[in-house]
C-alpha cells in the first residue's frame, strides 16, 4: 500500500514541479477528445494511450534526471548539462513520434 502512496506522491510532485509535463498533459487532453469525438478503433485508442503513457512517463524520467543531477552537480558543469539536455531530447523524440502517430490516425476521420 504504501508504494502506490509514494507512486502517487511522486505523481502530484511531478505535476506541480514540472513544467513540461502540464503541456504533455494538455495535448494528452486534447487527443483523448479528438478520440472521443471522432469515435476511434479500439486499437487506435490503444495505440493513442500507449503513447501518451510513454510520452508522459519519459517526461517524468526525465523530471528525476535533471532534479537529481541539480543535486549531484549544483554548480554549473558543462557535462551535467550535456546529460539534461540529453534526457530532454529523448523526450523530444517521443512526443514527435507521438504526434507523427496521432496524425496517421486522426487525418482520415478529419482529412480523409
Amino acid at each position: 500500500m504504501n508504494s502506490f502512496k509514494y507512486a502517487f506522491n511522486g505523481f502530484m510532485s511531478l505535476y506541480k514541479t514540472g513544467g513540461n509535463i502540464r503541456i504533455h498533459f494538455t495535448a494528452a487532453l486534447v487527443v483523448i477528445a479528438l478520440a472521443y469525438a471522432y469515435k476511434v478503433s479500439a486499437i487506435e485508442w490503444t495505440v493513442l494511450l500507449i503513447c501518451i503513457g510513454v510520452v508522459i512517463s519519459a517526461e517524468a524520467m526525465n523530471t528525476s534526471l535533471e532534479k537529481l543531477t541539480d543535486m549531484v552537480s549544483p554548480d554549473f558543469n558543462k557535462e551535467a548539462g550535456k546529460i539534461k539536455d540529453i534526457a530532454a531530447g529523448a523526450v523530444l523524440i517521443l512526443a514527435i513520434m507521438a504526434a507523427i502517430i496521432a496524425i496517421i490516425i486522426f487525418y482520415p476521420y478529419c482529412c480523409g
